[in-house]
Order: C-alpha cells, then sequence, then structure tokens
C-alpha cells in the first residue's frame, strides 16, 4: 500500500522547507507518491525533481491556484501540469501580480494599526517564494507585534482580521482553464463548502464540473470524518476524481504532519491509480 501526499508547499510559496529539505522529509518519512503544489509558482519542481534522483519517491508536479467563484475565493490545484509551458508561465506572472497589490493593501492597513511593516521586509521573509500572508505574519512576530502565527491570522490576516483584504483573482473557470492548457487535471482543493448549505454545495460543484472542474481534495489534511463523507458523495455523484493530501507548510502550519495532517489523513491508492488515467500516464 502506497504512502501518498498530493498537497505540499515549499520555500517557493508560503512553505518553510526547501524543495530538496521536503524530499528528504518525505523520503525519511517512507513517502512513496509526493506532490509539490505551491502557490502560483511552479519554480521549486526543478530543484525537487533533482533531489528525488536515486530516491524511489515519486514527484508528481502540481500548483496551487486562487480563483473567485459566485464571490468567494477558492483554491485549484492543478496536477501533472507541463511546468515548461510557455504560455502557462505568462499567465502565472499576471496571476502573481495580484498578489504584491493585496500584499501592499494588507500593509497600509496594518501601518494604519500602528505597525510599521515595509514590503521590502516582507519580500525578504519570503526569499525566493511567492510572496503571501504567511510572511507578513512572519514579520509582524519578528517585529514583536503579534506572538503566534495562528495569533497574527486570527486577529490581522484571517478573512475576519483588522487588516484582512480580499485578494482579486481571475474566475474559477478561467483558472481550470489554464490547467488544463498547461496538460493538468484541474481539483477542488480542500473544498468545506463554506457559506454553502448541502443543496448549493451540490449545486456549486455541477457548475465547476461543467466549466471543466474534474475533481475534489476529499481527502485533506484537517477534515473530519464528516467532511470526507460529504465530499466523497459529491465526487461520487458527479463522477469526479479524488485527491488527498496533508497541506503540509513545515513551521508556517506546525500542527500539520507531512502525509499525517493532523494525525489521521490516510490517501487511498486508487486516488493515484485514477489521477494517473485520467492524466493519460
Amino acid at each position: 500500500m502506497s504512502r501518498i501526499d498530493l498537497h505540499t508547499h515549499t520555500t517557493f510559496s508560503d512553505g518553510s522547507f526547501s524543495p530538496t529539505e521536503l524530499i528528504d522529509l518525505a523520503n525519511q518519512q517512507g513517502l512513496d507518491i509526493l506532490a509539490i503544489t505551491d502557490h502560483d509558482t511552479t519554480d521549486g519542481l526543478p530543484e525537487a525533481l533533482e533531489a528525488t534522483k536515486n530516491l524511489s519517491l515519486e514527484l508528481i508536479p502540481g500548483i496551487e491556484l486562487s480563483a473567485q467563484f459566485q464571490n468567494r475565493e477558492m483554491h485549484i490545484l492543478g496536477y501533472f501540469i507541463n511546468p515548461n509551458d510557455p504560455q502557462f508561465q505568462a499567465r502565472l506572472d499576471a496571476h502573481r501580480s495580484t498578489r504584491i497589490e493585496r500584499i501592499c493593501h494588507i500593509l497600509d492597513r496594518l501601518q494604519s494599526l500602528g505597525m510599521d511593516i515595509s514590503l521590502a521586509e516582507v519580500e525578504r521573509a519570503s526569499g525566493t517564494g511567492t510572496i503571501g500572508r504567511p510572511h507578513i505574519a512572519q514579520v509582524l512576530i519578528d517585529k514583536g507585534h503579534i506572538k503566534t502565527m495562528k495569533e497574527a491570522f486570527e486577529q490581522l490576516l484571517g478573512s475576519r482580521g483588522k487588516a484582512y483584504v480580499e485578494r482579486i483573482v481571475s474566475e474559477a473557470q478561467e483558472i481550470i482553464e489554464w490547467i488544463t492548457d498547461a496538460g493538468g487535471i484541474p481539483i477542488l482543493a480542500h473544498p468545506y463548502w463554506e457559506g454553502f448549505n448541502k443543496e448549493d454545495s451540490a449545486t456549486a460543484c455541477q457548475t465547476l464540473v461543467e466549466q471543466g472542474l474534474q475533481g475534489l481534495e476529499v481527502f485533506y489534511g484537517t477534515f473530519s470524518a464528516r467532511h470526507i463523507s460529504f465530499n466523497l458523495g459529491l465526487a461520487k455523484r458527479f463522477d469526479l476524481l479524488m485527491t488527498g493530501g496533508s497541506d503540509f507548510h513545515g513551521t508556517m502550519k506546525p500542527d500539520i504532519t507531512l502525509g499525517k495532517g493532523k494525525g489521521s489523513l490516510h490517501v487511498p491508492s486508487k486516488v493515484m491509480e485514477q489521477l494517473r488515467i485520467a492524466a493519460g500516464q
């Protein structure tokens, strides 16, 4: 039985492990298949691929992209994408620019709250990676404005925080198209269906399927048995692929363990078998 984790992040987005370090950890923990799904970038994949040489660990090229759907933000995973597709990379460049705009607006709000943090400081915190809210949180901690990552998001950066700014991104249908055009399989990440009742969730899922969505992340690092059961039902109802992963970020999400999530994550081997078939692998 294979050990699988199809949702992880590195220092090329908002994770704390470099691609090489993540591959080493996955190998140490006995994982057989790993997907790196950094936010809005595939730049960490070459290093990760190099690190898998002489290992039995299989690396799946992936990405996680933000999208708008019915006035809500959601994340869409892409698997088996071609990271060398020039059109895809051009689209990612434009997509990443919306991150910078959002970061600047958040910093303005933090300034108004008496927290003097510059874009340069946040960029240093992100290193070579895609800049994000966890990097703002790290600077807030480093400068003594806040104590923990959890506090930073609960009080300031999360959707109910004082400095929260919604990101303006492309519609889900467009993001799905980007992934498909790059040879990938689009999967809805961690579908909590917040703001939807049971019936509306099914309707929303059907709409996304009509727009080209091919699967749901049914097995997720923090999902309860109820969440898994509900999404499993949707996947069966609409004949969708199922994937799963921990959403490992290292120290950025210290309660999440690679390959295990909060402890009970198990991604069935059939998930990978079906994903390969869909990708023509």
